[in-house]
C-alpha cells in the first residue's frame, strides 16, 4: 500500500513503512503552498535584492553577486560541485527514505521549489529510479550537502541511478521509466541539497532496526531467564511502579507476560536455594527499559525532524521574504543517533552476558557449553566468543559523534554536527547486536530443552518451535555458521517476535504490538 505523506504531519509509522519498502507519494493538498513559495522567489528576484544562494554564491562565496542571466547555471553548478561524495553506495532503502523525507520537506511551501520538481521526485520514487549516493562526505551542517547533491544530480541527468537490478547513467534510468531530467529554477538546486534528510534517513533506519532488535531481545531474555531457572519475581509490577520509568514498567510487563505459564518456572518457585539471579537476568527491566526510553526519545526527535523544513534560506510567501537561518544544522539528529547507538550497544551487551551465563555450568547448572558431551564436543563455546567480539566492536562504535566538529568552507561553517556518520554506523551496529541476539536464541532454546519434559510458557515455546523449523538441536559439534545466520535472520526479521503471539511487547509509540 502506498504511503500518502502529509507534508509536516507524517507519523513515525509512515517513515517505518517506507523504510520497510512501501511506495510513497504526497497526499493531495500541498500544491497551493508550494506554488506560492515558488512564485515568491520570482517576486523577490524582481526586487533585485541579494538573496543567499538565489542570486549570490554559496558558503564563503555568499558575497559574490550573480547576474540574472547566470541564475539557472548557478543552480546547476551547485549540484555538480557539491556531488563530491566518496565511499560505498548508500543502500537503496535508505536513499528512498531520504528522497521521501526531502519530498515532504520541500512540499511544505517554505523552500521555493516548483511543483514540476516535486513531481519528478515523486515519480522517481513511484517508478523505482534510485540515485546512487556515495555514503561518505557529509559533516551534518549546511545540510547533508554531498549526499543530497548526488540525489539532485540524478534529477538533472548527471551521475548514476539504479533501476531494477541495474546501475546505469542517470539519463538512461530516467528514460527507462518515461522521465526526463529537469532544468533547475532559481533556489531549487540549493533547496534540494541543503537539509538533513540523509542523516535523518540513516538515523530512522537505525531506529527501526533497534526497535526490532529490542523486541527480539526481550523474547530471548525471557527465554534465557527460564532456561537458567531464573525468577520472574524481579518483573513484579510493584517494583517498577516505584521507579516510575515508563520503559522499565513496559519491559517488566512484557517479560512477565512472556514467562506466564512456564512449567520450568513453576518447578522451582519453592525451596530454591538461590536468593537472587545475576544482573543480566534480574535487571532486564532496568537496562532494557532504559534502552526503550532512549529509543522513544530519539523517535520523538526524529519524527519532529522528519516533519520539519531544514534548508536555507527559507521562503515566506505571505511577506515575500527569504530568511537565512540554520535549520540545516543536524545537531538534533546527531544527538538522536548517539542515543540509538548507546541503546543498541547495551541491548547486545546484556544479551551476550546471558549467553555467557548459560554456557558456564557454574552459573547455569547446565552442561558446559550446552552440549550433551562436553569435552569431546565444544558445543556453543565459540558462538559466545563471537558474541563477545561483536559486543566489543559495538562498544568502539558507540562513542558519541555529536561531540566532534571540524570547520569547513573556509571557516564560514565553523561548527558542524557529524550527524551523518553518527547515523550511518547504526545499521552495522544493529546487525552486530542482532547476531548476538540470534546466538542467544540458539543458546537459550538449547538450554531450555535440557529441562524436558518440563516446558516453558506458551509464548516462549512458540519462539523455540519457530527456531527449530530452521535450526535443529545441537547434539554434536557441526558447522555452526548457517545456524547463527538463520537465527539472526529470525531475530532481525520479526519472526521470533511474531511467534510469541499476543505478548505485550513494547513499541516506540507505546506498549503493545
Amino acid at each position: 500500500m502506498t504511503v500518502r505523506l502529509v507534508p509536516g504531519a507524517a507519523p513515525l509509522a509512515d517513515w517505518r513503512a517506507i523504510w520497510r519498502g512501501a511506495p510513497a507519494a504526497l497526499a493531495p493538498g500541498f500544491e497551493a503552498a508550494a506554488e506560492a513559495s515558488a512564485a515568491a522567489v520570482e517576486r523577490i528576484l524582481d526586487r533585485g535584492e541579494p538573496v543567499y544562494g538565489v542570486n549570490t554564491g554559496f558558503g564563503k562565496l555568499a558575497g559574490v553577486r550573480i547576474d540574472e542571466a547566470d541564475l539557472a547555471e548557478l543552480q546547476r553548478n551547485i549540484v555538480l560541485s557539491h556531488a563530491a561524495g566518496v565511499g560505498p553506495a548508500t543502500p537503496v532503502q535508505t536513499t528512498r527514505l531520504t528522497m521521501a523525507l526531502k519530498l515532504a520537506s520541500l512540499a511544505q511551501g517554505a523552500s521555493g521549489v516548483r511543483l514540476e520538481t516535486l513531481r519528478l521526485i515523486e515519480a522517481m520514487l513511484a517508478r523505482g529510479v534510485t540515485p546512487i549516493v556515495p555514503a561518505q562526505g557529509s559533516v551534518g551542517a549546511s545540510g547533508d550537502l554531498a549526499p543530497l547533491a548526488h540525489v539532485a544530480a540524478t534529477m538533472i541527468g548527471v551521475g548514476e541511478a539504479q533501476f531494477g537490478d541495474r546501475v546505469m547513467p542517470a539519463t538512461e534510468a530516467l528514460a527507462a521509466v518515461g522521465l526526463r531530467p529537469i532544468a533547475l529554477a532559481p533556489k531549487e538546486g540549493l533547496a534540494l541539497l541543503n537539509g538533513t534528510q540523509f542523516s535523518t534517513a540513516n538515523a530512522l533506519a537505525g531506529l527501526f532496526e533497534a526497535e526490532a532488535l529490542l523486541r527480539a531481545a526481550l523474547v530471548t531474555g525471557a527465554l534465557s531467564t527460564d532456561a537458567a531457572r531464573g525468577s520472574d519475581a524481579p518483573f513484579d509490577p510493584r517494583i517498577h511502579v516505584l521507579r516510575r520509568h515508563r520503559g522499565q514498567i513496559d519491559v517488566a510487563n512484557a517479560l512477565r507476560a512472556l514467562m506466564a505459564g512456564s512449567a520450568i518456572r513453576a518447578s522451582h518457585i519453592h525451596d530454591d536455594p538461590r536468593v537472587q539471579d545475576p544482573y543480566c537476568l534480574r535487571c532486564q527491566p532496568q537496562v532494557m527499559g532504559a534502552c526503550l526510553d532512549l529509543l522513544r526519545q530519539a523517535a520523538a526527535t526524529l519524527e519532529d525532524e522528519a516533519n520539519g523544513v531544514s534548508d536555507n534560506p527559507l521562503i515566506f510567501a505571505e511577506s515575500d521574504e527569504a530568511l537565512s537561518g540554520g535549520n540545516f544544522h543536524a545537531e538534533p539528529v546527531a544527538f538522536a543517533a548517539d542515543m540509538i547507538a548507546l541503546a543498541i550497544c547495551e541491548i547486545g551487551s546484556l544479551a551476550e552476558r546471558r549467553v555467557a551465563m548459560l554456557v558456564d555450568p557454574a552459573l547455569s547448572g547446565l552442561p558446559a557449553f550446552l552440549t550433551p558431551r562436553p569435552g569431546l564436543h565444544s558445543g556453543l563455546m565459540i558462538p559466545q566468543v563471537t558474541a563477545a567480539a561483536l559486543v566489543s566492536e559495538n562498544k568502539q562504535r558507540a562513542y558519541p559523534a555529536s561531540v566532534d566538529s571540524i570547520p569547513t568552507s573556509a571557516n564560514q561553517e565553523d561548527h558542524v554536527s557529524m550527524a551523518a556518520h553518527g547515523a550511518r554506523r547504526l545499521l552495522p551496529m544493529a546487525e552486530n547486536a542482532a547476531a548476538v541476539v540470534g546466538i542467544e536464541l540458539i543458546a537459550a532454546t538449547q538450554a531450555c530443552e535440557f529441562h524436558r519434559p518440563l516446558t516453558s510458557s506458551p509464548p516462549l515455546e512458540g519462539a523455540m518451535a519457530r527456531l527449530r523449523r530452521d535450526v535443529s538441536r545441537l547434539e554434536a559439534d557441526r558447522y555452526l555458521h548457517p545456524d547463527i545466520a538463520a537465527a539472526t535472520a529470525l531475530a532481525r526479521g520479526g519472526a521470533i517476535v511474531a511467534a510469541v503471539g499476543a505478548a505485550p511487547l513494547p513499541s516506540l509509540e507505546g506498549a503493545g504490538p
